[in-house]
């Protein structure tokens, strides 16, 4: 049986509004955070199940994770209970271990860098309120797509904290001069500030939304999933390195993936005019 998740409801194989189809999509995953009373608020078991069904997703043939919020809203950032009870724990310097407070953080962190890392295409699509984790999670997405409503925030340094999960996401996804102006500026971003800062890849109404996002995952489903996956590893490799120092690298991929089974049925494709095995018939 399908895991089940507390904080999450997640649809395998999911039909996705377009013009003319209403069936199940092979492979697209959509994962609804749902804890809508309180804005999707990112509590540790959120945290958890988030990572779970990254995990199980990897395993269990998906190709495209699709991340949106229930009620009108993506995720309010972290739960404040989880970090109130953290902070009533004592911390024991002598274990080794992180501090209550700090461990809380880091999850929320590991959880990011789980999603940057995927090989499966992730795309999110924003609502309403944008911040902490759901923050991160925007920044880590291969693909977002918001809607007018979406508020991005980054409020921590007027609440006298830091931004610390997300910063290193925010320099990689807008650069450090962008990054920087925001965190000391505890911004707030409508879709369309967000959109010219290229946080986000388009902006759609609410009948368009739909229709959008089905658009998008047919474009990545005519990708091979294999291809797809190594060029996001090459993709992020070369945000560090020089290209002449990738050359030889970039090449083996390269032998590698033509040479396998995906490259001999992407070119027998090619030749004969047809979709590959891989994209929707």
């Amino acid at each position: 049986m399908p895991a089940a998740y507390e904080t999450l409801l997640v649809e395998r194989d999911a039909a996705l509004s377009q013009p003319g189809a209403g069936a199940a999509t092979r492979g697209v995953w959509l994962v609804t955070l749902n804890r809508p009373e309180c804005r999707n608020a990112m509590s540790l078991q959120m945290v958890q199940d988030l990572r779970a069904v990254l995990a199980e997703a990897e395993s269990g043939g998906a190709r495209v994770m699709v991340l949106r919020g229930a009620g009108g809203h993506f995720c309010a950032g972290g739960d404040i209970k989880d970090m109130a009870a953290a902070r009533l724990r004592p911390a024991d310097p002598d274990s080794g271990a992180r501090d209550p407070m700090a461990a809380v953080n880091a999850a929320f962190g590991e959880l990011c860098v789980a999603y940057a890392d995927t090989g499966l295409a992730v795309v999110a699509l924003v609502e309403g309120t944008v911040m902490g984790g759901g923050f991160g999670l925007a920044c880590v997405a291969d693909v977002v797509l918001a809607s007018p409503t979406a508020q991005f925030r980054l409020p921590e340094t007027s609440l006298g904290v830091v931004p610390a999960q997300i910063a290193a996401f925010l320099v990689e996804r807008l650069g450090y001069s962008e990054a920087k102006r925001l965190a000391v500026t505890g911004a707030k971003l409508g879709a369309h500030a967000a959109l010219t800062l290229r946080l986000v890849h388009e902006v759609h109404g609410p009948a368009e939304l739909p229709l959008a996002l089905a658009r998008i995952v047919d474009e990545i489903l005519q990708c091979a999933p294999q291809a797809l996956a190594a060029t996001k590893r090459l993709l992020a490799k070369a945000r560090f390195e020089r290209p002449a120092l990738l050359i030889d690298e970039a090449a083996a991929v390269f032998s590698q993936a033509l040479q396998s089974a995906e490259g001999q049925e992407g070119t027998r494709a090619f030749i004969a005019r047809r979709k590959p095995s891989w994209a929707p018939q």
